[in-house]
C-alpha cells in the first residue's frame, strides 16, 4: 500500500531546528539522521524514508547512503518518473513537492507543502529547518512522486498568493531603478555588481549569490523580500 503524503510532512516536522550545511549529503537509509542538510537532501530524504524509494538523486537506483540529491535531479525527475502540478494544486496536496529550479552560479530550492498553505523544509544556513509557506515565494512547479498516495485537501482559495516584486537573472534583463539600488548596496557592502548601470546581468547576479552565502541566505540569486530586507532596499516603488 503507497504511503500517505501526510507522512512526508510528520517526518519532516521531526526535525525543524537541525541545521542547514549547503552541499552535505544525508543517507537516505538512516533513520536516525539529524542533520545537517539542504533543501534536496531533505526532501530526498523524506521520501526514501516514507515510501521506501529514491528520488531526486543523481542515481536512484544507487547506494541510498550515498545517493547524492539535487534540485536539478528533481526537476529532471519530475519531467521523467513523476508528475508536475500547479503551485496553487501543490499547496493544497500535504507531502506534494513545491520546486524551483537552480539558476546559471545558484542553488535552487525545494520543499513539502503541508497541504494548508505550509511548507517544511530545509532552508539555509541562517535558519535550518523551518516550517514555512508557500505563499509569496517564486515556485516554477508543483510535484508529485510516484508510490505515494497524495489527497488534495479542501481550501477557501485555489490561488496562492503570487509573490512580490523579486528581482533576478531573466532574459532580456530586468532594469530600472531598484535595480541599480541593488547594484547600490552590493558595492557598498563590497560585493561587485559590475556597472551602477540598473542592469540586472551576470555581474549583479553573481553579486547577489556571494552576499547571500555570506549572510546564510538561501543562495538562489533573487531579491525577493528576505534578500532585499538584508540588503537594505525597498522593493516597493510606491
Amino acid at each position: 500500500m503507497a504511503v500517505k503524503g501526510s507522512r512526508l510532512v510528520q517526518l519532516g516536522r521531526q526535525h525543524i531546528g537541525e541545521s542547514y550545511v549547503l552541499g552535505s549529503l544525508a543517507p537516505k537509509n538512516n533513520p536516525r539522521w539529524k542533520g545537517p542538510w539542504d533543501c534536496a537532501e531533505f526532501a530526498s530524504w523524506l521520501v526514501f524514508q516514507a515510501a521506501g524509494r529514491l528520488y531526486g538523486c543523481a542515481v536512484n537506483t544507487g547506494d541510498p547512503a550515498s545517493a547524492d540529491a539535487y534540485t536539478g535531479f528533481w526537476g529532471r525527475d519530475a519531467q521523467q518518473i513523476g508528475k508536475t502540478i500547479s503551485v496553487e494544486q501543490a499547496a493544497r496536496t500535504p507531502g506534494a513537492a513545491v520546486l524551483r529550479l537552480p539558476q546559471p552560479g545558484a542553488i535552487g530550492h525545494v520543499a513539502i507543502s503541508d497541504g494548508r498553505g505550509g511548507t517544511v523544509e530545509a532552508h539555509s544556513t541562517k535558519t535550518g529547518v523551518i516550517a514555512s509557506t508557500v505563499a509569496g515565494r517564486r515556485w516554477d512547479v508543483g510535484i508529485l512522486v510516484p508510490e505515494i498516495d497524495y489527497t488534495a485537501g479542501d481550501a477557501d482559495d485555489d490561488k496562492a498568493e503570487a509573490p512580490g516584486p523579486i528581482y533576478r537573472l531573466i532574459e532580456p534583463h530586468m532594469t530600472g531603478p531598484i535595480v541599480k539600488e541593488i547594484q547600490r548596496k552590493l558595492k557598498e557592502k563590497g560585493f561587485n555588481p559590475g556597472p551602477l548601470d540598473g542592469d540586472f546581468g551576470s555581474m549583479t547576479h553573481a553579486a547577489v549569490v556571494s552576499f547571500q552565502a555570506s549572510r546564510g541566505l538561501l543562495i538562489d540569486g533573487e531579491v525577493g523580500a528576505t534578500t532585499a530586507r538584508a540588503l537594505g532596499v525597498k522593493l516597493d516603488e510606491s
